[in-house]
């Protein structure tokens, strides 16, 4: 599903990526752990295709989506007619009118959708950049921090929609997605990765630190506080 191997990037003298190599199969989520300035998210838009690597092989699925940090969001649209326009930005014959009804149905925005963005909760705006971000039906999703900001309630429900998502058929109307989808989901929160996560990968000054299934770690924050010292 994600192939990347011996992938250097630097930005000047400052080299943020050095030799980082990982496989993700699909239907897996990947909890991205990592101190500030580890290189995660220069990891995160080299594979949306934001930016090139310096150096080595990248193989990511065609379709892909992208949930940022900051969750950027018109927020004078209906939910509907946002995602509608988002869907007609990308020029993208797969997310169409019956695609956006059933996404929003999926991430559970069915009573929000006749109201303004700027009306919303946080917790419904980060459905609604869920949403955008399931667009088209990708095959590897790609999550910035989906819960920050969010309070305990939200939390639960965000969670529980982002494990389902691996699984979830967006749409019952024609996909070119197989394959169950991959998740990598960058994140501070270890709760957040224990209870998500099939696998974490722990990057540090640009390097992968730990690569490990999240059944085998007894301990998440001794494993992150040794290996990023």
């Amino acid at each position: 599903m994600v192939q990347i191997a011996h992938i250097n990037k630097s930005f000047g003298a400052q080299q943020v990526l050095r030799d980082v190599s990982l496989e993700i199969p699909a239907g897996q989520i990947v909890g991205l752990l990592g101190p500030n300035g580890a290189g995660k998210s220069t990891l995160m838009k080299i594979l949306i295709g934001l930016w090139s690597a310096d150096s080595g092989t990248l193989q990511v699925p065609q379709r892909i989506g992208y949930l940022p940090e900051n969750n950027p969001l018109y927020e004078d649209m209906y939910v509907p007619e946002y995602l509608e326009f988002m869907a007609q930005m990308t020029n993208d014959q797969i997310a169409n009118g019956p695609m956006v009804n059933d996404l929003i149905a999926l991430v559970g925005l069915t009573p929000e959708r006749h109201k303004h963005i700027r009306e919303l909760s946080k917790g419904y705006r980060q459905r609604v950049g869920l949403a955008q971000a399931l667009l088209g039906d990708p095959q590897l999703l790609i999550l910035d921090e989906p819960t920050t900001g969010l309070d305990p309630n939200q939390l639960v429900e965000i969670r529980s929609l982002i494990r389902d998502l691996t699984k979830s058929p967006i749409t019952h109307h024609p996909s070119p997605v197989t394959q169950p989808r991959s998740v990598i989901l960058s994140t501070h929160i270890m709760q957040e990765v224990r209870e998500m996560c099939d696998r974490v990968i722990i990057l540090d000054h640009g390097t992968i630190k730990a690569d490990e299934p999240i059944e085998q770690i007894d301990n998440l924050e001794q494993l992150f506080h040794n290996v990023t010292l």
